[in-house]
């Protein structure tokens, strides 16, 4: 690993160390406390994790070679709406879903603005023709990059859980990026995971400090443009082979949008009833009922680790296989999540989609006593 890198690492890790140790300093506005529909910590804590990710980020910027600067400069320069926005919602409580939505698809077009890439296709026939004229791609890719940043959001419920998941598809994007002999795009895909990994590095196990909204959008939003640039810079790659690298926190949130809907509530209405919250209620909680609290939260994330690992894994094996494998796989993953959320939805007597009528927002009888339901949106 380059020295810059290492360099990165460590500040990322000593930045996120100093919140978690200053936390008495900064506490009375960067706390999480433990009430609300989606909390299962069981002590207020530091949302503001996203700082250390961006002083990791930032000290690559200062030392990195001038090809990965070229990549990593844009992005993080577009990323700041959505860090922005995020981090105050960490700080005020107060920013709305939408607003931060706007504010990650903002993002999407400072970067288009900054580098004159968007996505214009879709490898998808007469689509392609329509996202081809720019202010349509430009729209898109606003979209795409917003929608993979929400998603990485959602999926931060559990000690870990999303900046593992970041993890485990940045080093997916890296590998086909490297397969395809581009050095400075795998190198920018490892420059973001060493920023979030410093950061992990204080989260899990025992989530002395969260990644908040801040850090979610930040990295989810990188995330997103990095698989934009390796779609645009390898015109021979599929948005397919993409698509089933980043299945996991894709298919959480368009679930998670149906679910609501469904129960005729808005799409960014809180509940505890994602799949990391019921692995979390009829898996975990049942098995080592006996484990203290934040294990027991940090034992849900491997195990939803490998819903983000079998489809990445895929996409780095199938990235030179025709179209209709690539369509297969993301099939079978999206089938396999939807049988695993029914399943675990009958043990907790929720309603298993598609079924009709609304669905509880909070089932009392399925939150083990010591516990609250999870994070952030």
């Amino acid at each position: 690993m380059p020295n810059y890198l290492l360099i990165s690492l460590a500040v990322s890790l000593g930045v996120g160390l100093l919140l978690m140790l200053t936390k008495h300093w900064h506490g009375h506005f960067s706390m999480d406390h433990t009430h609300g529909v989606q909390k299962f910590h069981t002590k207020p804590t530091p949302r503001i994790g996203g700082v250390a990710v961006a002083a990791g980020l930032l000290t690559t910027w200062a030392f990195a070679p001038d090809d990965v600067n070229a990549l990593l400069a844009p992005m993080l320069l577009a990323s700041l709406p959505a860090f922005v926005a995020g981090l105050a919602e960490d700080v005020t409580k107060r920013v709305g879903v939408a607003a931060r939505l706007l504010a990650t698809m903002l993002s999407g077009v400072v970067a288009w603005s900054l580098t004159g890439i968007a996505l214009n296709r879709m490898d998808i026939p007469v689509l392609d023709d329509i996202v081809a004229w720019t202010p349509v791609a430009v729209a898109f890719t606003a979209f795409a990059v917003a929608g993979v940043a929400n998603a990485v959001n959602i999926v931060d419920g559990f000690n870990g859980l999303s900046s593992g998941t970041v993890l485990i598809l940045l080093a997916a994007l890296g590998a086909i990026a490297h397969g395809q002999g581009d050095l400075p795009l795998a190198t920018a895909c490892a420059a973001v995971g060493v920023a979030v990994a410093g950061f992990w590095l204080v989260n899990f196990p025992l989530g002395k400090i969260f990644l908040g909204d801040g850090g979610a959008y930040l990295s989810g939003f990188c995330l997103g443009w990095l698989a934009v640039l390796l779609l645009m810079r390898h015109p021979g790659e599929s948005t397919w082979l993409l698509l089933l690298a980043c299945a996991y926190p894709v298919t959480e949130v368009l679930y998670s949008v149906w679910r609501r809907r469904r129960a005729r509530l808005p799409s960014g209405a809180p509940d505890n009833l994602h799949l990391h919250s019921l692995v979390k209620t009829q898996v975990v909680s049942r098995r080592v009922p006996h484990w203290p609290p934040r294990l027991r939260n940090a034992a849900v994330s491997p195990l939803m680790w490998v819903f983000a690992a079998v489809p990445a894994g895929l996409a780095v094996a199938l990235q030179d296989a025709p179209v209709w494998a690539v369509l297969m796989a993301l099939a079978g993953c999206v089938l396999w999540y939807h049988l695993s959320y029914q399943h675990l939805a009958r043990q907790q007597q929720v309603p298993p989609l598609p079924d009709s009528g609304p669905v509880p927002l909070d089932e009392p009888e399925a939150v083990p006593a010591g516990t609250r339901p999870s994070s952030q949106f």
